[in-house]
């Protein structure tokens, strides 16, 4: 069984998040190791959640991508907080981040953009994410369109599409244990950005 402590984890804890997350990436797991779950709030509380895919992560925080006029981009606009949780049963851990939003560059979401599958650049052309639609057969027209638009040549990135980053202030590490007296280690963003870390009870 494996174990936390306070004493042993890296002091900055994105460092330790990368080292978890790659233990995850090389237990191979059934689920992708990167799916998250993402929790957003309208600015009168509302909440909603899902999951979405991290594809970076760096001093500066977690990235994810997605269509700007989607619920969760709206509501990130309107209230720039959130919540993500990782969790790998298999290796009984998991991760719970909270901080605040901002839109990565434009730059970055076109680099992330230009590399994704040709029919996924597509698909974000065709798509108004989380829009009411009368069927599914207004969706496939719409993709057909989109491809006789661009006919071979590159889908260029969206207007409405790119990334978020989430700045942490808060990262908790759980580790399981039996009879559930399961390790918590908590590192808490200190105004002069230094990290204090706590363990909590179970």
């Amino acid at each position: 069984m494996a174990a936390l402590s306070e004493r042993d984890v890296d002091r900055d804890p994105i460092r330790q998040f990368q080292r978890w997350f790659a233990e995850a990436q090389d237990a191979k797991l059934a689920a992708e190791a990167n799916a998250m779950t993402l929790a957003t709030a309208t600015p009168d509380g509302v909440p909603s959640a899902r999951i979405v895919l991290l594809k970076g992560v760096d001093e500066r925080g977690f990235v994810f991508f997605t269509d700007y006029r989607s619920r969760k981009g709206e509501e990130l606009t309107a209230n720039p907080r959130a919540a993500l949780i990782l969790y790998w049963p298999e290796l009984e851990r998991q991760i719970r981040i909270t901080g605040t939003v901002s839109r990565v560059s434009r730059e970055e979401s076109a680099e992330y953009f230009a590399s994704r599958p040709v029919q996924s650049r597509l698909s974000a052309w065709a798509s108004h994410q989380s829009q009411v639609i009368a069927s599914r057969d207004v969706l496939e027209r719409r993709i057909a369109e989109v491809v006789r638009k661009y006919d071979g040549n590159e889908p260029p990135l969206p207007p409405y599409w790119g990334g978020f980053r989430v700045t942490p202030n808060e990262i908790e590490f759980w580790q399981a244990h039996p009879n559930r007296l399961h390790d918590r280690v908590r590192y808490t963003r200190e105004r002069d950005d230094t990290w204090r870390i706590d363990r909590l009870s179970p």
